[in-house]
């Protein structure tokens, strides 16, 4: 429990449709992520505010595909 409330706070950002699409995701997916998708999550959670926007949103290439599945289950919520 302690690791999703870590995630949680940092799925806080400055953006607000960012915040929204994070937590719609803690909501509905991060319970079931393996231990390799939550790595990718994490590294995810790294990038600026924009960039990770853009590739949530399609507007910046996606070029680890490695992020593939969790930039999918992000472009959902």
């Amino acid at each position: 429990m302690k690791e999703f409330e870590r995630a949680r706070w940092r799925c806080r950002r400055g953006m607000l449709e960012l915040d929204i699409v994070l937590q719609r995701f803690m909501n509905r997916y991060y319970a079931d992520l393996g231990a390799q998708e939550l790595a990718q999550f994490e590294r995810l959670l790294s990038l600026a505010d924009n960039d990770l926007w853009d590739l949530i949103t399609g507007r910046k290439v996606n070029d680890d595909h490695q992020w593939l599945p969790i930039l999918e289950l992000l472009q959902k919520s």
